[in-house]
């Protein structure tokens, strides 16, 4: 049973450890952070506003993270970011696990009307996941990050407060 747990300062070396190059850094979290990932960029990271922080756990270990970000509950919208599924964790169901969870808390608790979300192209994986969870794609922004010499694209995806209902009655 997959349960979303603050993430803390405890937390941090895993993460750390899980990120081990620039590529995945940008795959994790775009241009938040700068590689090598260090405590000091996640302290600052877990001292942000508007932002609630997890770390996934399965019957006792730590599996994953995920945030829910740019929280605004004037316009009730908020962003999904920074999901990462540790490596040995992946393919076992644990990331729509995580997404419904996340989600739960946007619509139940904080009570919003959009959640959003941007993922690289060539991630099927996570795109899977997300329509799986309801996510519909707004669009494309094409060759959006330079990684490498290379240029991904990233799909804007977003699902509704009455798109989550319809699923989850």
């Amino acid at each position: 049973m997959v349960q979303l747990e603050k993430f803390t300062e405890k937390d941090e070396q895993q993460l750390i450890s899980w990120i081990t190059s620039s590529s995945l850094l940008v795959q994790w979290a775009g241009s938040s952070f700068i590689f090598p990932l260090t405590a000091k960029q996640l302290k600052s990271y877990r001292e942000m506003d508007n932002i609630h922080i997890y770390k996934a756990v399965d019957e006792g270990k730590t599996v994953g993270h995920a945030a829910l970000k740019n929280i605004d509950l004037i316009n009730r919208s908020a962003r999904i970011g920074h999901v990462f599924i540790q490596e040995a964790s992946r393919g076992k169901g644990i990331g729509i696990k995580m997404i419904d969870k996340l989600l739960d808390i946007a619509f139940n608790e904080l009570k919003l009307h959009k959640v959003s979300l941007g993922v690289f192209d060539f991630n099927e994986p996570a795109i899977h996941i997300y329509k799986k969870a309801g996510f519909q794609v707004d669009g494309c922004l094409r060759d959006h990050r330079r990684v490498n010499n290379n240029y991904w694209s990233l799909w804007e995806m977003s699902i509704l407060e009455h798109e989550w209902n319809a699923n989850n009655l």
